[in-house]
């Protein structure tokens, strides 16, 4: 009985040592190693809170006043860098999260100023790419650190049969096209909907979620 009691203790010692470990996983935000390139100057960027309660890496230019600008020329969505299709996510689905992430973002857009065919002089421009379409597993929840049931979630974690968060990282800028220069800069990691297990594909209705809550915050952002 004694050398059971032990064994509990060093099983659930061994359990908590492993959610300690796995808690930190999944950050809220890119890190700087997850940067594409897609950007020329990530050094600005802070940590904000939308509207949405989602944490993004943002920069604003201090002069920035969208009320002196004429109207905004959305780029089409570009995937930075060349996506490569797997068995995760195929070349199908990739086109399918772009278009409508393309859509959704134009929309969103004309809430705040017309839009222009082509990028003229007194006006802006979005660039926007998404840099990144994947899955994590879900931050281990308090629940699960309990004898048996926790011991069977961190096997399902490292065996990859756990359920995963899917999400994609969007970098965007808003350009003035008189000047050349950025004006807002914008680094976002959105999560989207579960799937089941880190060989389950991701669909576009899996990010589509991602995508929605991330149009919304750019209709909510406060324009000047």
């Amino acid at each position: 009985m004694l050398m059971g009691a032990k064994m509990i203790i060093l099983l659930r010692f061994c359990v908590i040592a492993l959610f300690l470990t796995l808690i930190g996983c999944s950050s809220k935000v890119a890190e700087t190693n997850q940067y594409s390139g897609f950007l020329s100057d990530y050094s600005d960027l802070r940590t904000v809170e939308t509207t949405s309660g989602q944490q993004v890496l943002r920069w604003v230019s201090p002069d920035f006043r969208l009320s002196t600008y004429k109207d905004i020329y959305v780029s089409p969505v570009v995937y930075f860098p060349s996506p490569k299709p797997d068995s995760r996510v195929n070349a199908s689905t990739l086109e399918q999260i772009r278009l409508y992430t393309e859509q959704r973002l134009k929309s969103a857009v004309s809430s705040h100023k017309n839009l222009s065919n082509q990028p003229h002089a007194g006006g802006l421009m979005l660039r926007t790419a998404i840099t990144a379409v994947s899955a994590e597993n879900k931050d281990i929840q308090f629940y699960e650190v309990l004898p048996v049931t926790a011991v069977v979630a961190g096997t399902m974690t490292l065996t990859g049969k756990r359920s995963q968060n899917t999400f994609l990282f969007i970098e965007a800028v808003l350009i003035d096209v008189s000047t050349n220069k950025p004006v807002i800069k914008v680094v976002r990691k959105a999560y989207g909907g579960k799937v089941s297990n880190s060989e389950s594909p991701i669909t576009r209705d899996d990010i589509k979620s991602a995508i929605d809550t991330m149009v919304a915050d750019v209709v909510d952002f406060p324009g000047k």
